[in-house]
């Protein structure tokens, strides 16, 4: 029934293009893909499709921070859901309302907050900084604690709402909604395109920085001080330099993706979501770290085959990627 249902919808072909040139503007097209979700498996042809990275993310983008240039693009513009990537947006809205960081908030109950999709930590009721709770917003996707630092906002959710979609507007990203500070609504939508611009520019926080790159932190909680660790298991490798992060996972969504990083000598961006496995994500990443350094310091042109990255991957990757599987609040 679910193949008959996802038979009837339209089909958007994955390309996935290596380039030795070009900026992100140029590469916007006026037609939007809005993807709807039959199921995980089959959902608009963008997963199942190959491409020369063999990556399990239906979608990815790789782009020079300084110059533009793209260097990976595979549906770059499709329109998806894109779970916690959200927290980033309501981090930045609740920073240019410059409140005060050490303003103690109270932990609200999340209006999505069911038992399916709390693993929240934090006891609705408890008093924390809104300092830590974008800290832990960030670093560990609390979804209770971006809620509380979006009730608090100025005006309240409403408020925030609307200034999260005038953010977007204003950084340019035409293909972005937003309905909600957590990322638990599966209509809080953009493309790779646009949350190459939202990384941008939370890139420009240094606080920003701070918080999401984070590996651990001890919050006081009531009584009791609680642990909470990092959903990206990548911050802890050693062989990476990241600047900016930020996870998500929901159904509808899959596992996304976002990192500001250092890779072959360059700044990059880089985006990919709905990632068909718990762990894909992280072996996009090494994939795409790899192809990197495997080229040569003049880009193959994109009318030249791109090199296949091989598969095997390290010790160190694997315990990554076993340690993000324990950390147990990612997710959203």
């Amino acid at each position: 029934m679910a193949a008959d249902a996802a038979s009837t919808r339209p089909v958007v072909k994955s390309k996935v293009t290596a380039y030795s040139g070009g900026a992100v503007a140029s590469t916007r097209r006026k037609a939007r893909v809005v993807a709807e979700r039959p199921s995980n498996a089959q959902k608009l042809g963008l997963r199942g499709t190959e491409d020369a990275l063999d990556l399990k993310s239906s979608v990815a983008l790789v782009i020079d921070q300084d110059t533009d240039e793209v260097l990976l693009s595979k549906n770059a513009e499709a329109v998806l859901p894109i779970a916690s990537i959200t927290k980033l947006m309501t981090a930045i809205v609740v920073l240019d309302a410059a409140q005060p960081m050490d303003e103690p908030l109270k932990v609200s109950k999340v209006a999505l907050d069911t038992p399916k999709n709390n693993r929240s930590r934090l006891k609705v009721g408890a008093t924390l900084s809104r300092g830590e709770l974008m800290h832990l917003a960030l670093m560990s996707s609390e979804n209770r604690a971006a809620y509380s630092i979006g009730a608090a906002y100025p005006g309240g959710l409403p408020a925030l709402v609307e200034a999260m979609n005038h953010k977007a507007l204003e950084l340019g990203m035409n293909d972005s909604h937003f309905v909600e500070p957590t990322g638990l609504s599966s209509d809080n939508r953009s493309s790779a395109q646009d949350l190459a611009l939202l990384v941008r520019a939370a890139y420009q926080h240094p606080v920003l920085r701070e918080y999401s790159t984070a590996t651990d932190a001890s919050v006081a909680v009531g009584r009791h001080t609680v642990q909470f660790r990092t959903t990206n298991s990548l911050v802890r490798n050693p062989s990476w330099e990241i600047g900016l992060q930020k996870t998500g996972y929901i159904s509808e969504a899959g596992r996304c993706l976002v990192m500001q990083a250092q890779l072959a000598g360059r700044k990059l961006i880089m985006v990919l979501l709905d990632s068909a496995g718990r762990y894909s994500r992280v072996g996009d990443a090494e994939r795409i770290r790899r192809w990197l350094d495997a080229l040569p310091a003049t880009h193959v042109s994109a009318a030249q085959p791109v090199p296949v990255v091989p598969e095997t991957r390290s010790a160190t990757v694997s315990e990554s990627e076993r340690d993000l599987g324990r950390s147990g609040s990612d997710a959203f």
